[in-house]
């Protein structure tokens, strides 16, 4: 197994689908892949900074695991989740980058020990509540914004303003939501910006091991009846962006 050097940070990058990974992976120096239970990790220089990059798939599930895997081989000291949502925020367009200062489950439900309605998920052993939202570290938030401030994003085609990014609430949930019904529920419901399917599962690991998390996801859709449609014709410019959010971050000394 490929071994790090452990006297620098490891930065852990994470993404749901291919095409937001490939885009980090190839701006990366002297990369190594690596292969963990069937998982390709590729490890190299993103900056100054030590990286692994690796691809979670879709869903809660993938998401959590493979973010266990690398916690157990790489011992990163933050973990960066990125790639494409929908947006549900009346003001944001597909290209848009919504920042996570929060992000929570739209798709938990459950009772505590003492039988009290709850959104919130439990740690696996004590079964203390975790956090409705799971906060952003903020030393990330910080450097997110401030990094998003020297980048000219792309522009989505059919779309006449230039991207905008903003600090908001991420929902993650094991729905795709592609209907404007829905996503003004939830939008009215828990107050969400942005929705995907695995934001909160990496950062509820990331919250109950103490590592850093930060997630950063760039508009695609706007999670309405044309939200495949879209997703396919958007994923591109989306990707890219959000890429280059993280890429620029990493040129930083943490």
């Amino acid at each position: 197994m490929q071994v790090m050097n452990t006297v620098s940070p490891i930065t852990a990058l994470l993404g749901a689908f291919g095409e937001e990974v490939k885009l980090i992976e190839e701006a990366l120096q002297h990369p190594e892949v690596v292969d963990l239970q069937g998982h390709r990790f590729v490890t190299g220089m993103l900056g100054t900074q030590q990286v692994v990059v690796t691809l979670t798939g879709i869903g809660k599930v993938n998401a959590a695991m493979t973010t266990a895997f690398v916690m157990a081989h790489f011992r990163p000291s933050r973990v960066i989740f990125t790639g494409i949502a929908g947006g549900v925020r009346a003001d944001l367009q597909p290209g848009d980058l919504v920042i996570g200062g929060e992000v929570g489950f739209h798709d938990v439900r459950s009772v505590t020990l003492t039988m009290e309605p709850t959104r919130q998920s439990m740690h696996p052993v004590s079964y203390a509540l975790n956090p409705l939202y799971f906060p952003a570290d903020a030393a990330m938030l910080r450097l997110a914004e401030t990094s998003a401030q020297t980048i000219e994003f792309e522009t989505v085609p059919g779309f006449d303003r230039p991207p905008l990014v903003t600090v908001g609430r991420i929902l993650t949930g094991d729905e795709f939501v592609h209907s404007a019904k829905r996503s003004d529920e939830l939008r009215s419901e828990y107050g969400a910006d942005a929705i995907e399917m695995e934001g909160a599962a990496v950062a509820q690991v990331c919250y109950q091991q103490q590592i850093p998390c930060l997630v950063i996801r760039s508009l695609s859709d706007r999670a309405d009846s044309h939200a495949v449609i879209d997703l396919l014709a958007f994923l591109s410019t989306a990707a890219r962006n959000s890429a280059r959010l993280v890429t620029e971050m990493l040129k930083s000394d943490w």
